[in-house]
């Protein structure tokens, strides 16, 4: 399998995963959760749907390499919005102490999108 179809497909599957934890915590948790834990919940899926959304386009555009940072915003949709889904639900803090790490990593992929455009020639 090439990357490009490969990133596709995880694309997708993010996409999906968004989805259906987002009308799980909408439709299951409502009543389940805190206010304030149904809002750390929504930031999650919120960030997960943006940064997939970012990564189909990496995928599909052939003028950006963009594979360095399509893994940082990857890693920042695990560590970010997962961290914040099981720290909404479970209340464990140590899952709240990784949700910064998956900000790293989303900035990482972001300032990384931005080299590889800069050093891009044409």
């Amino acid at each position: 399998m090439n990357d490009k179809k490969m990133w596709i497909i995880i694309s997708a599957v993010s996409g999906f995963t968004a989805v259906v934890i987002g009308a799980f915590g909408a439709h299951g948790l409502r009543e389940k959760l805190s206010a304030e834990m149904l809002e750390v919940y929504k930031t999650g899926v919120l960030y997960q749907f943006f940064h997939t959304i970012v990564l189909l386009v990496l995928s599909l555009n052939n003028s950006i390499k963009g594979k360095i940072a399509s893994i940082f915003l990857l890693a920042g949709i695990i560590l970010f919005s997962f961290s914040l889904y099981v720290y909404s639900t479970s209340g464990i803090r140590f899952f709240a102490m990784i949700t910064p790490v998956g900000g790293v990593c989303f900035l990482i992929g972001w300032l990384w999108l931005i080299a590889e455009v800069i050093r891009k020639k044409g």
